[in-house]
């Protein structure tokens, strides 16, 4: 017990040489399938690092399968896309006819179909956490949840859509308390997850986020005035101005200081708030943290851009590894779990897998 306290509750113990095989395999038949293998192959690798995940003292195991991943995808795109691509043509012939009335009944039509793809991202987020909790077992026992989703998405829609409206300055309440709702329906054999988290402590950090682009902006804009004003004589012969070199090689600095530190901001944002939502989660008797830091992620990303870049694309195979030891390795797990009362879900496991999800490219790994 000692030992295993010291490992930890979760441990990750995959090998990148031992998974290239299957990344290979998987990119090899996703083209000679001309992407229909994709589904199985996502199988496979979940297979993987579920089997390569210890939490407490037994391996996950993914019981999913690549014909529900398809089957779900299928559902998706017959029942939702092919309307909606139908509802697509309307708005552009009502648009076409050039009357008042048809543009304002092309702009409420877009308007609302709008709307519907954005509340189905919120379904698409719920739906997919439920599958994947209903297909991992621990001990033989799997999670799951009897919501389906459909109030998630509402609220999905409004929160984000009120987020955004008030100068996106409620994103950080937004994101935090559909975290807690989303989590709040799951549950993982006989025990409900509960998330408590508070957007009190996100707020400096967004704001860095929020404000520092635009004092960016208007430094440049600033610097560029008074290079002009103090640095640039007017020119007597005909013709246009070439700008001077040195406002050019300036933009471009000042476009990748921009990206640098956009992005260290982001980061530091999305640290923050995973350690606070995972920090405010809890099973039964058990508490869960997460200890990635702005330089954990940082050198995460950083390594999966050389990556990808260095290998020509081909590396981007690895991406969903990468992501998964990458969390598993940053998740701690404090408290007590009494095996003898651990019984099976009740809840009613779904048929299909993320259809929704995948159809709008939503997925991590």
């Amino acid at each position: 017990m000692q030992e295993q306290a010291e490992r930890g509750a979760f441990e990750f113990y995959g090998a990148w040489r031992e998974y290239a095989p299957i990344a290979f395999t998987n990119l090899l038949l996703t083209i000679v399938t001309l992407g229909i293998y994709n589904f199985w192959g996502r199988t496979r690798t979940r297979q993987y690092l579920w089997s390569r995940t210890r939490f407490i003292d037994d391996r996950l195991e993914w019981t999913g399968t690549g014909r529900e991943l398809l089957l779900g995808y299928i559902v998706v795109v017959v029942l939702v896309f092919v309307p909606v691509a139908g509802l697509n043509l309307l708005v552009g012939a009502l648009a076409m006819r050039g009357t008042p009335e048809g543009a304002a009944a092309a702009g409420l039509l877009f308007f609302g179909l709008y709307l519907f793809l954005f509340l189905l991202g919120g379904v698409a987020i719920f739906r997919a956490l439920r599958y994947r909790l209903s297909r991992t077992y621990w001990h033989g026992i799997r999670g799951g949840s009897d919501d389906q989703g459909f109030r998630y998405g509402l609220s999905y829609l409004w929160r984000m859509m009120l987020g955004s409206a008030a100068f996106g300055l409620l994103v950080p309440w937004a994101l935090v308390t559909l975290w807690n709702e989303r989590w709040n329906a799951m549950s993982f054999g006989p025990y409900p997850f509960r998330s408590g988290a508070s957007s009190d402590g996100l707020m400096r950090r967004y704001l860095l986020f929020y404000l520092l682009p635009v004092a960016l902006v208007i430094g440049g804009i600033v610097a560029v005035a008074l290079s002009l004003w103090f640095g640039v004589t007017p020119q007597t012969a005909p013709g246009p101005v070439a700008p001077p070199l040195f406002l050019i090689v300036g933009f471009f600095v000042f476009y990748l200081l921009f990206l640098a530190l956009f992005g260290l901001i982001s980061l530091s944002f999305y640290a923050a708030y995973f350690r606070q939502a995972i920090g405010a989660l809890t099973l039964g008797h058990l508490e869960f943290e997460f200890t990635a830091r702005t330089k954990d992620w940082l050198k995460l990303m950083l390594g999966t851009v050389a990556l990808v870049v260095c290998t020509l694309g081909i590396g981007s195979i690895f991406i969903g590894y990468r992501n998964w030891a990458f969390f598993i390795r940053h998740l701690r797990a404090y408290g007590t779990l009494d095996l003898e009362q651990f019984t099976q879900s009740d809840t009613r496991a779904p048929g299909q897998g993320e259809g929704l999800f995948d159809s709008l490219d939503m997925g991590a790994f």
